[in-house]
């Protein structure tokens, strides 16, 4: 006997195929989702990771920070070099006008400050007693610690008793902590002019090898997206802040010219350079010309002007011009900010706060175009 088949069971009513439009839908939850790992050993070995890297750049940075400086300031010279090439230039010839022209801008602000900085030196001594006069209001306290100073110096130079030792730190000084980390960069100098001169030249080299080697066409394309997005926003950066630099440099040039203080260009020229460093460097600016302020004039009050012009300037435009240029490009949490300044800092000096944003801003924009590192992305966003 042959056993029946059994009938064929027809599929339920609920049973249809997905609508065409899901699978799209499913692709865009996919990308703009933020995974996390869910094993605990991938924090700790990139936790382990990111460890070894930090070490490496700290151990290494006589070599590693004119690396890095190189590669920032190709950003700023690639535009130059792009159009000096559409005027039929050689790369090679556009790319070494350019580092000429900033080595001789560089070399003509030192000579051009180096009078007036020596003028300023030797009126030093001279303007202490003003100083000391306007700071009648602690002298006290100044008192006292000069005693703390000096009983700390005698024990220093006491034979060690009682088996204890007793050893005083001598600060250089705000200057001598504030360049203290930079030394490495001079004697890189040369070493970041050749970087510099070779990268302009290569121009893409490195993105085409990049695009060869990935396997499929939307990791080709994601390099290409990330590449073109670091140059365009990190330029951009560069350009806006170096122009708003010398607007703050020139009007506080013109507000110290006004004011009576003497040698604006000199004053232009710090403001503009501190104006490079978020945060710090202003706040320095300003410790600058209240000491400036108190050297130059015999009323308290007339000496408060300088920084008080100076601080209205950069509140100007540290909180309505630069943001209002830069939001649509970078919205990094403020916070990041200040520890991303305050670490660079510790580790590369003021080369690395100069580089900090810079670095801060190329991490989130690679952040937010891998789909694993989306949430280091979101987490450094601003408002």
């Amino acid at each position: 006997m042959i056993a029946a088949s059994p009938p064929p069971q027809r599929p339920p009513l609920d049973d249809h195929p997905p609508e065409p439009h899901a699978a799209v839908m499913d692709e865009a939850v996919d990308e703009t989702e933020m995974p996390l790992p869910s094993d605990p050993r991938t924090f700790f070995l990139g936790g382990l990771f990111g460890l070894a890297v930090l070490t490496a750049l700290y151990v290494a940075s006589s070599v590693i920070l004119p690396v890095v400086l190189a590669f920032v300031l190709n950003l700023l010279l690639q535009p130059a070099v792009r159009l000096l090439g559409r005027l039929h230039l050689p790369r090679a010839v556009g790319a070494l006008l350019s580092i000429l022209l900033v080595i001789a801008a560089l070399v003509g602000f030192v000579a051009a400050l180096s009078v007036p900085a020596a003028n300023w030196a030797e009126r030093l001594p001279e303007g202490i007693p003003r100083l000391e006069a306007h700071l009648q209001v602690m002298k006290g306290p100044i008192q006292a610690l000069q005693k703390v100073i000096q009983q700390a110096e005698q024990a220093a130079d006491a034979p060690p008793g009682r088996g204890s030792i007793v050893s005083v730190r001598r600060d250089l000084g705000i200057t001598g902590a504030l360049f203290a980390g930079t030394r490495s960069v001079l004697d890189g100098l040369v070493t970041t002019v050749l970087v510099l001169y070779f990268l302009l030249v290569a121009g893409n080299i490195f993105l085409r090898r990049i695009v060869e080697i990935l396997p499929t066409f939307s990791n080709k394309r994601q390099a290409v997206d990330i590449s073109q997005q670091i140059q365009e926003d990190i330029s951009a950066y560069l350009v806006t802040i170096t122009a708003m630099n010398a607007a703050v440099g020139a009007a506080t040039a013109l507000a110290m010219y006004l004011c009576g203080l003497g040698d604006p260009l000199l004053w232009g020229t710090t403001a503009f350079l501190l104006n490079y460093i978020p945060i710090l460097g202003p706040l320095f600016g300003v410790c600058i010309f209240v000491l400036v302020g108190m050297l130059s004039f015999e009323s308290l009050w007339w000496a408060l002007l300088p920084p008080v012009l100076y601080f209205c300037i950069h509140l100007a435009e540290g909180e309505r011009l630069t943001p209002m240029l830069l939001a649509r490009r970078f919205t990094l949490n403020p916070v990041l900010i200040i520890l991303s300044l305050m670490f660079w800092f510790w580790m590369w000096g003021v080369l690395g706060a100069i580089l900090a944003v810079p670095m801060l801003a190329i991490l989130k924009i690679i952040s937010d175009r891998l789909r694993p590192l989306k949430a280091l992305g979101h987490f450094l966003e601003g408002e």
